[in-house]
């Protein structure tokens, strides 16, 4: 069954602005519900905003909490779309179609590292400064 065009001729304007959230929210909602290692980046995210909430982080330390989360959460959806196009596209095993899944799944690990350091230099000091 062929799927009907994303961009519908007469939608114009406004309604084609939220179709398009539409879809968004949809990618993200088929994301969440597909993807385990999606679903422990947001636990991992709840996690770090009670423990931000907890020890009172500062407006310039959100800003690059909410950077580490917004870069990572997209990423692993990106990682995940690219699998996807390449399943499609590659059904059989293909050398080179592994080598884009492996380079997608690195730059998630790059970011999740990034992620991580950034979540040591702010919150280790503030945890340590309790005792």
């Amino acid at each position: 069954m062929q799927q009907p065009p994303l961009n519908k001729p007469h939608a114009t304007g406004a309604k084609k602005v939220f179709r398009s959230f539409g879809y968004a929210f949809k990618g993200i909602g088929s994301a969440v519900a597909s993807q385990l290692n999606i679903k422990v980046h947001l636990w991992v995210t709840l996690v770090t905003i009670v423990l931000g909430v907890t020890l009172g982080l500062s407006l310039n330390e959100w800003l690059w909490i909410g950077l580490c989360i917004a870069l990572v959460l997209s990423g692993e959806m990106m990682n995940t779309a690219i699998e996807l196009l390449t399943d499609l596209v590659s059904p059989e095993y293909n050398v080179k179609a592994g080598q884009v899944k492996d380079i997608a799944a690195g730059a998630v690990l790059i970011l999740a590292i990034f992620a991580v350091v950034t979540g040591f230099v702010i919150f280790v000091p503030k945890i340590l400064s309790l005792f």
